[in-house]
């Protein structure tokens, strides 16, 4: 995800890439032999908690997509889970475990490191690759057996931008840590906004920094139209509260990207001031499988990483459905399709696999147990469409 630490179902669809839920999946495929899926993710490590929402959100897609059954057609499919506590070499030894013994649909990826190195391995050996939470813009058009079931980092941006609409002219600074993480962010905001028009600056604090006062000041002196925050750790918190307490957030419109709900309370009084782009929360829509989904995961209400489960589910379903056992014909049934999902209307782009989505403006309201995201805004898939790649393999 752009500003945080780290980031089912429509059933069978027609072949002319739509359908409704009540379709029947029917597939092809060797008799009544099943469907095997292999989900790499995070079930530990620092993403553990994207991972948990990830695989609910697979489980409820999967029943959404097959009317319950877990079937298409006559063929079960059958889910094998295999944790890479974000760890790329593991993740790299466990899809090639998986394809050793014949498992022709992976999914997973929750960390982008991860996506990376997993996408050339399916590639070398012709299975489908179904990213997940991953939003490293590399994954799209890496290879034609590489999609993706989440949203990229330009959709992040391209919903900050929306903030302050034509970007010519408007001066846009970057509050980041001087990290990797926050270098990457400031790249991210140039490159997209930037390039619209805007002047972009950074403000880089060490990750080590206790006192936000000095960064504040530079902040306010700076003047800018946007204020793009992009913070990662436990002194969230406090940095917050410092802008807040002088005068940053009522000094300009202050953006940043709205984590999983468990982080929201970190924002404390600040919450209800700040911007938020939104890959997903849950009143961002209330549509046929974004109820369906509601139902079925543990809870009953949805978070971020939800939605990237449910799609990737719906995407298995779709590919095994139109291409049985045959991986080539798995991709021609994805290229193109445009579908119903958590979200609203998805599209995976044919020329690059992107997947095209709404993407969300919301505010925090309330506090502790009751504080909420409301959604302002939401983005039409061409509004944060990324630019086409060419596919590289």
């Amino acid at each position: 995800m752009l500003v945080t630490a780290t980031t089912a179902l429509a059933v069978a669809f027609a072949a002319t890439a739509c359908g409704s839920p009540q379709e029947t999946a029917t597939g092809g495929g060797d008799g009544a032999a099943p469907v095997r899926v292999g989900l790499v993710y995070s079930q530990s490590g620092a993403l553990a908690s994207y991972g948990k929402q990830y695989i609910e959100g697979f489980r409820a897609g999967l029943s959404y997509a097959t009317n319950g059954t877990n079937k298409i057609g006559e063929r079960t499919v059958e889910v094998t889970e295999v944790d890479d506590a974000g760890d790329p070499a593991k993740a790299v030894s466990a899809a090639k475990d998986l394809i050793g013994k014949g498992y022709r649909i992976l999914a997973g990826s929750t960390a982008s490191g991860v996506a990376l190195q997993v996408a050339p391995i399916a590639a070398q050996n012709k299975v489908l690759f179904i990213s997940g939470p991953a939003a490293t813009d590399g994954v799209t058009g890496v290879n034609k057996y590489t999609f993706r079931s989440g949203r990229q980092s330009y959709q992040d941006v391209m919903t900050a931008k929306s903030f302050i609409g034509d970007a010519t002219g408007k001066k846009v600074v970057v509050f980041a840590q001087d990290s990797a993480f926050g270098k990457s962010n400031e790249a991210a905001v140039k490159a997209v906004i930037g390039a619209a028009g805007a002047t972009v600056t950074s403000v880089l604090a060490p990750a080590s920094a206790t006192d936000f006062t000095p960064f504040a000041s530079q902040l306010t002196s700076a003047g800018p139209d946007l204020l793009f925050v992009a913070w990662a750790g436990t002194s969230a918190p406090a940095m917050w509260q410092t802008l807040d307490q002088q005068g940053v957030l009522g000094s300009t419109t202050v953006v940043t990207g709205l984590d999983i709900r468990a982080s929201w309370p970190t924002f404390g009084a600040a919450g209800s001031k700040i911007s938020f782009l939104s890959h997903f929360f849950d009143a961002a829509a209330d549509n046929p499988a974004a109820k369906a989904a509601r139902a079925t995961v543990p809870g009953g209400s949805l978070d971020l990483f939800h939605p990237d489960g449910f799609t990737a589910a719906q995407m298995v379903v779709r590919a095994a459905q139109e291409g049985g056992d045959d991986v080539d014909r798995m991709v021609t049934a994805l290229e193109g399709w445009s579908f119903d999902g958590v979200k609203g209307r998805m599209t995976v782009r044919a020329e690059d696999h992107a997947l095209l989505q709404p993407m969300f403006q919301a505010r925090l309201g309330g506090a502790g147990e009751a504080i909420k995201a409301d959604p302002q805004k939401v983005l039409t898939p061409d509004e944060t469409a990324p630019p086409a790649v060419p596919m590289k393999g």
